[in-house]
């Protein structure tokens, strides 16, 4: 084709603190063991977090790209202890696909 322009790869954002609050820890279950091989991770997000915001925050924070984002709400359950009700607090869990051939290592943290 004459005058195609090629996609140009979009530069990796820069990490924020913000992005840093979005991922609160990865979520570390037999389950989620089972998903990472299969270029999978989870990870336990705010409540608030959309699916785009996880996205830049993955890839800017572990230089990896990102090919689908996957998002399940939990709310909190009512407890009972000692006759007294209370109430354990909502939380979101993101699964997010890698591009095939690229990993997260979850044991080493987060590079600051």
């Amino acid at each position: 084709m004459i005058g195609a322009k090629k996609k140009q790869k979009a530069a990796t954002p820069q990490a924020t603190e913000q992005m840093y609050n979005t991922i609160l820890r990865p979520v570390i279950t037999e389950k989620a063991t089972m998903a990472s091989q299969h270029g999978q991770i989870a990870f336990w997000v705010l409540p608030s977090a959309t699916k785009p915001e996880i996205k830049s925050a993955v890839e800017a924070l572990f230089k990896v790209e990102v090919t689908k984002v996957n998002t399940t709400s939990l709310p909190g359950k009512i407890k009972r202890f000692k006759g007294r009700e209370g109430v354990r607090s909502d939380r979101k869990k993101a699964l997010v696909t890698l591009k095939s051939g690229q990993t997260i290592d979850i044991s080493t943290g987060l590079p600051k």
